[in-house]
């Protein structure tokens, strides 16, 4: 038995093919009359919209943006790598990317890179979010002009994307409080944190399930206020030379980025470092593993995040249900576990 057409809906439905196309790609100018009759006459025949035809036939290119923080951050230039080898996989289904590069962790040139999209021909859009109410109107004005919004890596406000793609990151701070406590043997000791923002959602969360995991079931261990640091290295690099004086200090937890400046303050200082904890897994952070100058990696795979989230772009363009999809689950690595072949090794002239 044939599947049935959009002949056979507009003939059901008693209207002109011209207006059934209208109606199932959503293109207006059709009466409330009509549309409903058309609705009818697709759930009665079982209609399957074939989206790669309709999308043939008008023409369709899938025109994509990534606002991603702009600056050397090893991590953020793995995502670019990925966004650019997963355009050029897709260049053949008319797909195309635009990375768009924003200041780190400011909110106000995030609201205005938001708003100069509106002046572009974007269908969807993936952003590295932070949480701000700043965000919520311009993110709005987005929507409703029919770009596809997905936050990325950190969230934007809930009610202001339509997806969010990336781990949950209370469940990655939680482990590596969990990794920290274990570490301490049931002792008592004192970890010093670092942030580049808690205005990233991705941070702030982090922090949180760290502090929730040693707080339960490890309250002989401090927890110190985070230091930040807008994850450059160079800053990170100076407060861990200040924080390696202190005394009594058992671990450190970098919730962000700028790790080539962590590591290098712990390869000049001739005490007992402190128990490490650190996230992605980089040319920097991976030789640190090897050299025993770091302890733990959490990376977030970001090569899976950057293909889910153009699967999701193209489903929600092209009005379609998202397909399942498993929950990002962060890969925890020490030295003995670590890939025989990575992507950071591609790019340790980028790192800082």
């Amino acid at each position: 038995m044939t599947s049935p057409t959009l002949s056979d809906v507009a003939r059901a439905a008693g209207v002109s093919y011209a207006t059934a196309d209208r109606v199932i790609n959503n293109r207006g100018n059709v009466a409330e009359k009509s549309i409903a009759k058309v609705r009818e006459a697709v759930t009665s025949l079982g209609y399957v919209r074939n989206v790669a035809a309709a999308n043939l036939s008008r023409g369709r290119i899938y025109r994509l943006a990534f606002l991603i923080p702009r600056g050397s951050n090893a991590f953020f230039n793995r995502i670019r790598q990925h966004i650019d080898h997963a355009a050029a996989h897709q260049a053949s289904e008319r797909v195309t990317a635009e990375v768009i590069e924003v200041a780190a962790f400011a909110v106000e040139g995030l609201q205005d890179s938001i708003l100069a999209l509106l002046e572009r021909d974007f269908d969807g859009v993936a952003i590295v979010g932070l949480q701000s109410a700043a965000l919520e109107a311009p993110l709005a004005e987005l929507r409703a002009k029919g770009v596809a919004v997905v936050g990325l890596v950190s969230d934007l406000p809930h009610a202001a994307r339509a997806a969010y793609i990336g781990i949950d990151n209370i469940a990655a701070g939680r482990t590596a409080g969990r990794m920290v406590g274990l570490a301490h043997g049931g002792q008592g000791g004192k970890v010093q944190t670092f942030a580049g923002s808690l205005n990233a959602r991705d941070h702030a969360e982090r922090l949180a399930g760290f502090r929730e995991v040693l707080s339960a079931d490890f309250p002989q261990i401090t927890v110190l206020d985070p230091i930040m640091t807008k994850d450059e290295a160079q800053v990170l690099q100076a407060q861990m030379q200040k924080v390696l004086s202190q005394q009594g200090l058992t671990a450190i937890y970098n919730v962000g980025a700028g790790n080539s400046g962590l590591i290098a303050a712990l390869d000049g200082d001739q005490g007992t470092r402190p128990f490490c904890v650190v996230h992605e897994l980089v040319a920097h952070s991976r030789q640190a593993l090897m050299e025993r100058q770091i302890d733990l990696v959490i990376d977030q795979r970001p090569d899976v995040e950057i293909n889910r989230a153009f699967t999701v772009l193209r489903a929600l363009i092209d009005a379609k249900d998202l397909p399942p999809m498993p929950d990002l689950v962060p890969t925890v690595y020490v030295r003995d576990n670590l890939p025989a072949d990575t992507l950071t090794d591609k790019m340790k002239a980028q790192d800082t």
